[in-house]
């Protein structure tokens, strides 16, 4: 009866043993995550501080004058296919 105790109590320490390894890789993984959370955090907030700063009264007049500018190479654009398309040219 002994050697079937050992035999139990060695199953018992394997499985304690594997429950032990997976909960550390468990929290390796955690931990990572933490930290891509944490890098992924820090770059919402230093996007977000650029844009605030892109955004400031001093830059409206250069961010209107870049969407005249892509508004006029849109509609250029559009004109070009519907003359095109209607036969014009």
């Amino acid at each position: 009866r002994l050697d079937e105790l050992h035999s139990k109590i060695r199953t018992l320490r394997g499985v304690t043993t594997d429950i032990h390894d997976d909960v550390e890789r468990q929290n390796l993984v955690l931990d990572d995550t933490s930290g891509t959370f944490t890098s992924l955090s820090s770059g919402l907030s230093a996007s977000a501080q650029r844009m605030t700063r892109s955004f400031s009264p001093g830059t409206i007049t250069v961010l209107r004058i870049a969407v005249f500018v892509v508004c006029f190479l849109i509609g250029g654009w559009l004109v070009k296919h519907l003359v095109s398309w209607m036969g014009w040219l």
